[in-house]
């Protein structure tokens, strides 16, 4: 399949790490992405952190997502918590509504908003759980973009509900036959060598599908694919499937 006039965005998650900004690693990952997804407190990030991020955005151009979590700082969002879900919309609304705080302190604007973790991957199968995120961000905003998994019900929820959607597929991840992402607990979950990174983005983004770890195609068509900054190889994964994209036609550019 011919990958002219088809253009795609690559987002990272960033200010997870606080080391990551001292040792350049967060830049290194932005200079090849279009959008990121910055921690705004529920596992991750402060207002230094978001600060220094959203500097670094406004300066190389990358567009500037919240990434909203579980209230779980000490398991990295990465736990489903058993939390209200009236308890859960007030957290994931104040940590949207401080990254919205700092973007516009700094002349920046806050586009989308893409949740992390044991979030994302729980809302991706749970209607409820969807709906509230997205009860959450029309309370700071019902114009900002909300990004899930490609194929999911949870878009299809916020669809329903007003919302501009984004569907994402990863670069670094491995899926379940069932559409999926394969849970980080087994192995084979991360995908860590830049050219089956590569090669996998470029599946997504020519051919629409994906292969999964049992081996079967699973159709998807995204419209962004991510690299997790936290992932080994991170900055040799976000090179390797930018250079391959753009060498098969593709136009890597923001949604």
């Amino acid at each position: 399949m011919t990958s002219e006039g088809k253009c795609i965005d690559i987002n990272a998650d960033v200010g997870e790490r606080t080391e990551a900004l001292f040792d350049g690693s967060e830049e290194r990952i932005l200079r090849l992405v279009t959008s990121a997804n910055i921690a705004c407190g529920g596992h991750a990030g402060d207002d230094t952190s978001m600060n220094a991020v959203v500097r670094l955005c406004q300066s190389l151009g990358v567009s500037i997502g919240a990434h909203p979590s579980y209230p779980d700082r000490e398991g990295f969002g990465r736990v489903k918590l058993d939390i209200s879900l009236s308890e859960l919309e007030g957290s994931l609304t104040g940590q949207v509504k401080a990254l919205l705080v700092i973007a516009s302190q700094c002349g920046a604007t806050v586009h989308h908003v893409k949740p992390h973790g044991a979030l994302y991957n729980a809302a991706a199968t749970n209607t409820d759980l969807a709906a509230t995120i997205a009860r959450a961000v029309a309370v700071v905003n019902h114009d900002l973009v909300l990004v899930g998994l490609a194929g999911s019900p949870m878009l299809d929820v916020w669809r329903n509900l007003g919302f501009s959607v984004v569907a994402e597929a990863f670069a670094d991840r491995s899926y379940e036959p069932d559409g999926t992402l394969r849970p980080r607990s087994v192995p084979g979950a991360l995908i860590i060598d830049p050219f089956e990174a590569a090669k996998q983005s470029l599946r997504i983004v020519r051919e629409r599908f994906v292969v999964s770890a049992g081996g079967n195609r699973i159709r998807l068509s995204a419209q962004t694919i991510c690299v997790h900054s936290d992932t080994t190889n991170a900055h040799l994964i976000a090179k390797a499937t930018r250079q391959a994209l753009e060498e098969s036609g593709v136009v890597v550019k923001s949604f």
